[in-house]
């Protein structure tokens, strides 16, 4: 058995708590622009005034914007919400749909696959993965996906744009294969930077490195908060390579070049409202006609501009989802 001696820095630990708990413990929900919004365009006819729904939603950025959404989606039509977003990882925000403690949120295609199903080959193109995943999620879980968005937030390992100049062992390093000759000529200079649930999950950095037949040296390997990932990399210190998410606006803000996943690893992480069966047979009429539009309205360009307008210009996540809706004319 692999024993990993992996440094952890808690830079910005005491914030990532205070936002899960914030998020977790929320009442009424989501909207921040001003007052009540009604139901407009598409959402206009759907009438959701007798149910009240749990929305959750993982910790990270762009989770909480989807978790938002949601949220104002519902309450436009009419639906009472308790706000669950912020949960701390995907096995414990699956746990709590699972539980009841949530009905609903956003999962991607990729870790449905993968982690909850326990698949190991992903399958391609999007729909037939999204496909296969909704069918198996409702015969073995009891998990109804709702309309895919057609954006895509998968994986990927990126490095600073100068550093090929800056480090002569990264020249000609353009792929992700390309870290295994790295790992065998100059060891020292294989340092990636990752979040502490890519360090461990099949389809993060232990399914990497057994897909592309290469192991990064333990002491290499620097765990950080996801904001703070981003940040070391673009300084290359303590390392030269961060896992990223493709849709994750920091990367041009930065200047991160993407590595190519040239042995396709990594699956497609299209977002779905993943909804409890109970919840779906009773509300799933209403539920398909929110969120099949919206959801087909969720493409790469408007995710990475609400991210970037958190990550990047420091505005809220409920504040970019309710801007969002309305632009889209969900809400008005």
């Amino acid at each position: 058995m692999r024993i990993l001696r992996r440094t952890l820095f808690r830079t910005g630990a005491v914030l990532a708590v205070l936002a899960v708990a914030l998020g977790g413990c929320g009442g009424g929900g989501g909207g921040g622009l001003g007052g009540s919004p009604s139901a407009a365009g598409p959402l206009a006819d759907v009438d959701l005034s007798d149910a009240s729904f749990k929305v959750g939603s993982k910790a990270f950025t762009e989770q909480l914007i989807l978790g938002q959404i949601a949220i104002q989606a519902l309450q436009a039509t009419g639906a009472s919400t308790e706000d669950r977003t912020g949960q701390a990882g995907s096995d414990a925000t699956r746990l709590s749909l699972e539980n009841g403690e949530m009905d609903m949120y956003w999962e991607y295609t990729g870790t449905n696959w993968i982690e909850h199903l326990g698949r190991t080959d992903p399958v391609y193109p999007a729909e037939k993965q999204y496909e296969a995943v909704k069918r198996a999620e409702r015969e073995e879980n009891d998990i109804v996906l709702l309309a895919r968005a057609p954006f895509n937030n998968t994986y990927a390992i990126a490095m600073r744009s100068e550093a090929p100049e800056e480090v002569p062992a990264l020249k000609g390093v353009t792929k992700i294969s390309d870290i295994g000759r790295l790992i065998e000529e100059n060891p020292d200079e294989a340092t990636i930077c990752v979040e502490s649930e890519f360090s461990t999950t099949n389809d993060g950095l232990p399914g990497t490195e057994k897909h592309y037949g290469f192991e990064f040296p333990d002491d290499n390997i620097h765990l950080f908060d996801t904001g703070v990932v981003y940040d070391r990399t673009d300084a290359g210190d303590p390392c030269n390579f961060g896992e990223v998410f493709t849709t994750d606006g920091r990367i041009a803000a930065l200047g991160l070049t993407l590595l190519e996943d040239d042995k396709n690893f990594y699956p497609i992480y299209n977002p779905a409202v993943n909804v409890r069966l109970d919840t779906y047979e009773e509300y799933g009429e209403q539920l398909d006609a929110v969120f099949t539009p919206v959801s087909e309205a969720l493409d790469t360009e408007s995710m990475r501009e609400m991210n970037t307008a958190v990550d990047v210009n420091g505005e809220l996540p409920e504040d970019v989802a309710e801007q969002w809706l309305r632009d889209k004319g969900f809400i008005e």
